[in-house]
């Protein structure tokens, strides 16, 4: 199922055109170059997975549907996702709610994140008008620095499209940010780190990096949904959609879908791609 056990780093890299060609392509590398190891902690410890030491995945047009990977009906297996797990996921994503009981959603990182620098009465203060944004426009907008029961946060999705729509489009401070220090003490830190952008030739690209990432169910949700955001932002700033480059250190398959894994490896990449 997997390679011999060898030393170093094997950095994984893939070509693909469509999401769901990055996955078929993903699954398949997997089970041939694969790690597999028990899990010491974290999520399923315990348990065996396969995993990348480190893999990159360029892929060229994400936005060409379908965004979900759907396995040929003669396997007779379930899809990796839900076709409607879209809608109740991108929640998630693009607001800042959390449930109850939720120490953090990916949505309230990037857009709904306590600003702990300042607040729009101190922006343009002395003291910091040499470390805080000094527009106006930003500290005004109540879509960027949202306000809530007296505390003001920054949604970085707007504060995004709004830079890249009045400040040019050559900039490399747009990062959208998950992760943070403290996120050390968290039981189950993050494992969507950052959503980096560039505007590139009049199109918006992501370059994405997850520290362990669930390659069966996650990898496609996460980047399809990430791609509808990506469609949202570059619509508002005005840019066409573009590509998308994600990587990891832990992109994995869990051992209770190896089976499945297998199944679907008994077809050739070409065969898959004729396919969708």
């Amino acid at each position: 199922m997997t390679a011999a056990h060898r030393s170093g780093l094997n950095p994984v890299h893939i070509e693909a055109t469509t999401l769901p060609d990055a996955w078929f392509q993903a699954v398949y590398r997997c089970l041939e170059s694969g790690r597999d190891f028990i899990i010491d902690r974290g999520s399923y410890a315990g348990e065996k997975r396969l995993e990348f030491d480190y893999i990159t995945v360029h892929i060229k047009k994400p936005g060409e549907q379908p965004l979900l990977p759907q396995i040929p009906s003669q396997y007779n297996l379930p899809n990796p996702v839900a076709d409607d797990y879209l809608t109740d996921y991108l929640p998630y994503l693009m607001t800042g709610e959390a449930k109850p009981g939720e120490s953090y959603t990916y949505g309230q990182r990037i857009c709904k994140y306590p600003i702990h620098h300042g607040t729009p009465a101190t922006y343009n203060s002395r003291e910091m008008e040499h470390i805080l944004i000094q527009d106006p426009e930003v500290w005004e907008d109540r879509k960027i620095i949202v306000e809530e029961n007296g505390s003001y946060f920054i949604n970085q999705m707007e504060l995004c499209i709004w830079t890249y729509k009045n400040k040019g489009h050559r900039n490399n401070q747009m990062v959208l940010q998950v992760a943070h220090p403290a996120d050390m003490v968290l039981v189950d830190p993050p494992c969507l780190r950052l959503i980096d952008t560039r505007l590139q030739d009049g199109k918006l690209n992501f370059i994405i990096y997850f520290r362990s990432w669930d390659l069966w169910g996650g990898f496609p949700a996460n980047l399809a949904a990430m791609q509808m955001m990506k469609e949202y932002m570059a619509s508002e700033i005005g840019v066409e959609d573009g590509e998308i480059i994600a990587a990891s250190k832990g992109l994995h398959i869990y051992n209770y879908v190896w089976e499945l894994a297998e199944c679907i490896r008994g077809k050739t990449i070409e065969e898959f791609r004729k396919g969708m």
